[in-house]
């Protein structure tokens, strides 16, 4: 008898039903249909949609529910190492990655329910998420939208008990829109009618507006960053404050200020789906919060070893002109508080402003080594990328890898080196699909 093995299952779904966006709820309707409609038996849902931070919100949401005692569903896209990252089953004491032979049997029952019918993967991987949540047992599930929202296949949750949506801006255009108030329309229609709606902080007020429009619209109890409850630094801490009262507590684990407004819409998102949140639970989510491939250290491994000695090695998926702009602020935080030279190893897909995202870096970075993104078929060639790299005023060159990239930055900073300047600060970014082979290469997957 053969063992079923997730990988090979999915593997076998992506040769069927190549890898794409068709966006559509009929298809992902029929199938849950056959299946006896597992969305309709879920716990209580925090639905997030966002184009920048709603993995972070997950994570912040995740951690203060769990902390709280909650068990916690959480589904995320796209996965850096495994698809097993996509789904993590709640479990007391904290949920841990669903197991191998969990995930490959729920992949083998869904494929069988759809019979090759037409369908793309990411659909028939949102049925699973629904089979599993729906079979194990949960106080709540965090479900993170993959893309857009009013067709996302996660969008046929009914009554979310909440709906957060983070800040908005320009990506994935060509389904989306051009203009963010578009964009913004697309993510709203996970908005449901009386659901309460919890509205993050956004950098556009067109965006924000069309989210406040459609909450009031379908009389949903609306909560938005910086009229029903805010976050800020004082003196090393973060002050959240909503209509409830004030928390004093440790800066949130994760890097960049950013997160701060990120840490604050999960908060608020998990008190709007009625789920109590205390200041001893807030204080345990922002020291334990664990969100892998979003302004992290790379952990030690065999790619770390290859940089320059005394070097800090970042690594950061973000992959759009917002992401830049809070991942630069974030770097010159930690310029201002340890100067080093910073050089960028980047890899990127054709359907991202490449040049959008350099520009948040021009006047920090010193160098830029672009490589090419092998686990993506869309993946810019490094020549290319290089040129977009300068004309948004950045020196660059392109290379053929990541560990090409820091031998060569070894080699030559060990060449100049006079002992007045200090080891580099070196960020790898621009792409998911990059960080994830990064972190394998490295031998340090996510767990």
């Amino acid at each position: 008898m053969t063992t079923l093995s997730a990988e090979r299952e999915i593997e076998r779904l992506l040769s069927l039903h190549p890898k794409g966006f068709d966006l559509s709820l009929e298809r992902v309707t029929r199938l849950l249909d056959r299946l006896g409609n597992p969305h309709l038996n879920m716990p209580p849902v925090i639905h997030v949609a966002g184009t920048n931070g709603k993995g972070s919100a997950t994570a912040f949401a995740r951690a203060v529910l769990e902390a709280s005692g909650r068990i916690v569903h959480v589904h995320t896209s796209p996965h850096l190492v495994n698809w097993h990252e996509r789904y993590r089953l709640g479990a007391e004491g904290g949920g841990k990655l669903v197991e191998d032979a969990v995930l490959a049997e729920a992949v083998a029952r869904v494929a069988e329910a759809n019979a090759g019918e037409k369908i793309t993967v990411f659909e028939i991987l949102t049925a699973v998420m629904f089979v599993l949540f729906s079979e194990h047992p949960a106080d709540v599930a965090i479900v993170e939208v993959g893309l857009g929202g009013r067709f996302d296949a996660t969008n046929v949750i009914p009554h979310p008990a909440a709906s957060l949506i983070m800040p908005i801006s320009l990506d994935h255009e060509a389904y989306l829109g051009d203009r963010v108030e578009l964009i913004a329309a697309e993510k709203a229609g996970i908005i449901k009618r009386g659901a309460p709606v919890v509205v993050g902080q956004q950098p556009f007020d067109a965006a924000r507006e069309v989210l406040v429009d459609t909450a009031e619209r379908l009389s949903c109890p609306l909560t938005v960053y910086g009229e029903d409850f805010l976050a800020f630094e004082e003196n090393g801490r973060m002050i959240y404050q909503d209509n409830d009262g004030l928390f004093d507590m440790s800066l949130p684990q994760l890097a960049g200020r950013h997160q701060i407004a990120n840490a604050a819409a999960a908060i608020a998102a998990v008190k709007a789906a009625g789920f109590p949140v205390g200041l001893r639970a807030a204080e345990a989510a922002m020291e334990r919060v664990v969100w892998p491939g979003r302004l992290q250290r790379l952990p030690q491994g065999a790619l770390s070893e290859l940089g320059p000695e005394g070097a800090e090695i970042w690594i950061d998926g973000g992959h759009n002109p917002g992401a830049g702009e809070a991942i630069s602020e974030a770097l010159a935080s930690e310029e201002d508080r340890s100067p080093r030279p910073l050089f960028l190893i980047a890899g990127m897909i054709n359907t991202k402003d490449q040049t959008g995202y350099f520009r948040a870096f021009e006047g920090m970075a010193r160098h830029v080594y672009t490589v090419p993104v092998e686990s993506s078929d869309a993946g810019v060639p490094n020549a290319e990328l290089a040129a977009r790299a300068m004309e948004a005023g950045l020196s660059a060159e392109p290379v053929h890898s990541v560990a090409n990239a820091l031998r060569l930055l070894r080699d030559t900073l060990d060449a100049g080196r006079d002992g007045t300047e200090p080891p580099p600060r070196i960020l790898i970014c621009g792409s998911l699909y990059l960080i994830g082979a990064v972190l394998a290469e490295n031998g340090t997957p996510p767990r």
